[in-house]
């Protein structure tokens, strides 16, 4: 073989240390993440994601449960990137935890762990179910025995056939998404069917359902379903663990007859808003579950039988969080370094250290303290990529930083000495040395050839910084620090320049103002001419913008060594202690004032809330600030859970002095929650008020008041029914809340008492086969709680249900008006045969030809014993009946009468109507209308005259054919109409709209003739007469 040419050789250098400031170590960008992977997919393929940030990049490796996975050996396996790709997964070898690690020459990281479990939903067995009786009106359930699966189903149930599922509003029913199974609270006849339990399964790629065989259901009836008390089923574990952030939901449903009620409540707290209408739902849902929803919940079911209630505690953990990190740290060789990672979670979370992927344990120079790692005499070897993994039962976190041991000869060339270092005479200045070096070098300095040491005006520290104090002119002139350590020698040159100093020439002063007032602070100063000076001002140690112009503080503009603050509409936060700078690039003078600001006083603190009583509670608080204005008095706010709104109390004493720092609060609602807040004053004004108190319950006491709106009546056959306004919950002073309802028969003298445990009730029906119908009753009504019965109401008068009357009018007279109009008589009814009170009579008709029970029907809205029956066809004949009628419905019909409808009128307007105006008068014509043989005859006319509101009805006889009326004295119009009118009724009219200038007219059907005079004439009938037929 023969070598290559010399000049064709190449150099290769393989770089395997991390090199500063050039490289740097992975940080994940993507790690994986857990999936779970439909079973029996076996063509697809997993992607578990991993990506990190690197330089040079990165090489990836993959664990599987702790042991490597064979890339190359094993083609299912492939990277792509730093992704692993797994082609034709199956369950029994490629289950498990996956970790990424990433690498490069600066360090190793290891991912979190990412679990790959694969999903599956068998079918149900093919077999047939049993099937299943209940009776009417008992509760039952249906097991949905799902089959083997993995991850939870979600369940809902099918009724006879597909897609007709169970509805979830409907109460009766209720499905169990931890068991599947199928709850009816009460069983009803048209239940019976054919039930399937449909389950469904959700992975990270697909969806998957199936159903069960059949569940055959069959509901016997009854014929009196029996009433049953709840019962509750369906219950939640008695302790539940559920992580913070995450959804919490509980089941709870009951049997019994009437369908239960369900609500939730905590026993140990206030129900948390978060979980919105589920609190009156089969299940409670807490959404982003934090420590404040730890706590006992009670499911209560109740319905007019009784009550039965459950228990559980809800206990709240949380996953690993970070509270404290470490971070990238660059350290010297030989030195120590400290790292510590805090970590929240319940339980609480296990610290671990990693040093590029591998344990990291107490040993040589290392020490692992749980949540510190110190490492002592800092090695080359000790560089490399750190990881704090903080762990508990819910999850593992991990935290990344990189260390780099430095070492390294001094180098001045990244922090050299400053060239030109301005100081003031007078004063002192600090150079610093801070060369990049490691270890730590041995620094001194030197001006020109002189060493420095320390004197009464020198000193070099220790780190190297060099102090001159009281400086002159002769101090002026270079400076050079020098830097060794056993890499290397080094060193960098300043030159000091000596500057006249700053001084303030004329101070602000201290001042005292109100609230709201302005206030200038004057601040002058002297300075070397060949500096800028600046003036920056500073309120207790912070320093003020002075450039926002909708800000409380303004510059004065004026001279260079002027810097006067303007202070507008001073508030209490402005109050304190100013500072004034003059600054210049080598040194600065400064000087302080005081600010006092007067106003409201500060809000009260450590309110607190004791000897909580029934309708009273001592409040303690201390003192606020005055701020410079003794305290005059205190206000007490409060508002309770049914407004949001703050209010203010009363209070003992009615009058709060300024030194007082407790107060009894008094007229109070009995168990009703409050929070509280104080308020002072002064003679500037009321002061913010104290933060909110906690939330306190009042103790509970007896009801004081009587429910409101007591009556009721209707109802059906043998019913006495009474009503009231349910208690609002400010007058309800007590848990275990009901009413006492007391009733009997009017001039009877003992009472039937009767109690109803529901504060929402409104209603109580009492039912006797021997109830007289409208019988009165006397009634009262008294709310009861825990502590006791509060007062009866006012006794009320309601009737029993009402019953139809018994007998209807003697006797009817029917006369036809019109030829679509009827009026119709007859006899009252006495009240004793109404069997309630008559309300008024119900008028039916109907054709010759046309059956009874098709009859129209008009009600009369009162007692009157006459009616018009209008809208009827002409010369037709009617049957025609009058019935009583009360609350309850119609008695019996009277005889039947029978009237025949007169004829039609003419339908045809009269024609060839014609007006003259005469000075204040119309003259109105128009040719008679004659009657065809199927119409009423005529029997004269009508003429209706309208003018600004007012109407006049004139009616002539059949012979007369014209009129004269009226015109308005002004210039206004009036509206004429003409009409026949016969035993029929009314024919239809024709409209004519006249003015005093409108001339003569004349209208032949649809068309208007005019005749005129004069063109003046008729250009003033076209301008002023409208024309129009009906």
């Amino acid at each position: 073989t023969h070598s290559p040419p010399a000049t064709a050789k190449r150099v290769e250098v393989v770089i395997k240390v991390c090199v500063s400031g050039h490289d740097s170590g992975p940080v994940f960008e993507e790690q994986p993440s857990s999936l779970i992977y439909p079973e029996g997919l076996s063509e697809g393929e997993v992607v578990l994601s991993c990506q990190a940030r690197a330089s040079p990049a990165a090489s990836y490796r993959w664990l599987v449960n702790g042991t490597e996975v064979p890339l190359g050996l094993d083609l299912r396996f492939t990277l792509v990137a730093g992704n692993l790709v797994i082609s034709r997964p199956e369950s029994g070898r490629d289950t498990g935890s996956y970790q990424c690690l990433a690498i490069n020459r600066c360090g190793t990281i290891i991912s979190r762990a990412a679990n790959l479990k694969f999903g599956y939903l068998h079918d149900f067995p093919p077999d047939s179910r049993s099937p299943q009786t209940a009776y009417e009106g008992i509760g039952t359930f249906l097991a949905c025995q799902p089959p083997p699966h993995y991850p939870a189903l979600s369940y809902r149930w099918l009724l006879n056939e597909f897609p007709n599922f169970i509805k979830k509003d409907d109460g009766r029913w209720f499905v169990s998404q931890v068991t599947g199974n199928l709850y009816l609270a009460k069983a009803e006849p048209n239940d019976t069917g054919n039930y399937f339990c449909f389950t469904t399964i959700n992975m990270d790629i697909s969806t998957k359902s199936t159903f069960s065989k059949a569940n055959q259901l069959t509901v016997l009836p009854e014929a009196n379903p029996k009433k049953s008390a709840p019962s509750i089923k369906v219950r939640f574990p008695a302790e539940t663990y559920a992580l913070a952030g995450h959804t919490a939901q509980l089941e709870c449903f009951a049997y019994g007859n009437p369908v239960p009620k369900l609500r939730w409540k905590k026993v140990d707290g206030l129900m948390p808003s978060k979980a919105g209408s589920s609190v009156a739902g089969p299940t409670l849902i807490l959404p982003d579950l934090s420590f404040d929803d730890e706590g006992v919940y009670e499911c209560e079911a109740h319905n007019s039988e009784g009550v039965d209630v459950y228990q559980g505690r809800i206990s709240v953990q949380a996953q690993p969080d970070w509270l404290q990190v470490m971070s990238d740290s660059e350290v010297e060789i030989s030195s120590e370094l400290q790292w510590s990672c805090v970590a929240a979670g319940k339980p609480r979370p296990s610290i671990r250290w990693l040093r590029n992927g591998q344990p990291l344990t107490t040993q040589d120079r290392v020490e692992v303290n749980a949540a510190r790692l110190k490492i002592s005499n800092l090695a080359l070897e000790d560089s490399g990529m750190y990881q704090c993994v903080a762990e508990n039962k819910h999850g593992t976190i991990y935290s990344t930083a990189e260390l780099r041991v430095q070492v390294q000869a001094p180098d001045f060339r990244l922090n050299p000495v400053r060239k030109l270092i301005p100081a003031a005479r007078g004063g002192q200045v600090m150079i610093e040395c801070r060369p990049r070096a490691a270890p730590k070098p041995s620094l001194f300095w030197s001006r020109g050839t002189e060493l420095l040491t320390n004197s009464s005006r020198v000193t070099v520290t220790p780190d190297g910084i060099l102090w001159i104090t009281n400086i002159s002119r002769a101090d002026e002139g270079k400076y050079t620090c020098f830097a060794e350590n056993y890499l290397g020698k080094a060193n960098s040159t300043g030159h000091l320049s000596v500057r006249d100093a700053t001084k303030i020439t004329l101070a602000p002063s201290n001042a005292d103002i109100n609230q709201g007032e302005n206030v200038t602070l004057q601040c002058h100063a002297s300075h070397d001419p060949t500096m800028d000076l600046t003036f920056t001002w500073a309120l207790n140690g912070a320093l003020l913008d002075l450039e926002d112009s909708t800000g409380p503080y303004h510059r004065i503009e004026g001279k260079e060594t002027t810097g006067d603050l303007l202070i507008v509409n001073a508030q209490l936060s402005q109050a304190g202690t100013y500072t004034c700078a003059a600054q210049t690039v080598v040194d600065s003078a400064s000087v302080t004032a005081k600010l006092v600001v007067r106003g409201p006083p500060g809000p009260p603190g450590g309110l607190l809330v004791r000897n909580v009583a029934e309708t009273s509670v001592e409040l303690r608080w201390s003192r606020g600030y005055d701020n410079h204005s003794p305290i005059g008095n205190y206000v007490i706010m409060g508002r309770s859970s049914l407004s949001s709104k703050w209010k203010q109390m009363r209070t003992e004493p009615v009058n709060i002095e300024g030194n007082a720092e407790s107060a009894h609060v008094i007229g109070l609602v009995p168990w009703m929650d409050y929070e509280f807040q104080v308020i002072a004053s002064n003679i500037l004004g009321s002061g913010e008020p104290s933060m909110p108190s906690h939330t306190i319950r009042t103790q509970q006491l007896a009801p004081s008041v009587a429910p409101s709106g007591l009556g009721g009546g209707g109802g059906d056959r043998n019913e006495l029914i009474i009503t009231w306004t349910p208690m609002a919950r400010e007058y309800q002073n007590g848990d275990s809340f009901g009413y006492i309802l007391a009733f009997r028969k009017k001039d009877t003298s003992s009472w039937t008492e009767v109690r109803i445990p529901f504060v929402e009730s409104s209603r109580y029906v009492y039912y006797n086969a021997t109830l007289m119908p409208y019988s009165p009753f006397e009634v009262k009504i008294k709310a009861v709680n825990r502590r006791g019965e509060g007062p009866f109401s006012q006794i009320a008068v309601v009737h029993s249900a009402e019953e139809e009357p018994t007998v209807g009018p003697l006797s009817i007279n029917v006369t036809a008006l019109t030829a679509f109009e009827i009026q119709v008589s007859w006899e009252p009814v006495l009240q004793p045969n109404t069997n309630g009170i008559l309300r008024g009579y119900e008028i039916r008709y109907w054709r010759q030809h046309e059956r009874e029970a098709a009859a129209d029907r008009v009600r009369t809205a009162g007692l009157e014993t006459t009616a018009r029956v209008s809208g009827l066809r002409p010369s037709t004949r009617y049957h025609v009946a009058v019935l009583a009628y009360n609350s309850a419905g119609t008695g019996p019909p009277s005889p039947r009468s029978t009237v025949t409808t007169k004829k039609p009128p003419p339908n045809r307007p009269p024609g060839n109507v014609s007006w003259r105006t005469d000075g204040s008068w119309v003259i109105v014509r128009w040719d008679q209308v004659k009657a065809m043989h199927n119409e009423s005859a005529v029997l004269g006319y009508k003429v209706l005259y309208k003018h600004e509101g007012q109407t006049v009805l004139k009616v002539l006889d059949r012979e007369k054919t014209s009129v004269n009326l009226p015109l308005p004295k002004d210039n206004g119009y009036v509206v004429l109409e003409v009409r026949s009118w016969a035993e029929g009724g009314d024919g239809p009219a024709h409209e004519i709209i006249v003015s005093r200038d409108s001339g003569t007219g004349m209208m032949v059907q649809n068309k208007a003739i005019v005749s005129s005079h004069s063109l003046h004439l008729v250009i003033c009938m076209f301008l002023f007469t409208i024309v129009s037929a009906r």
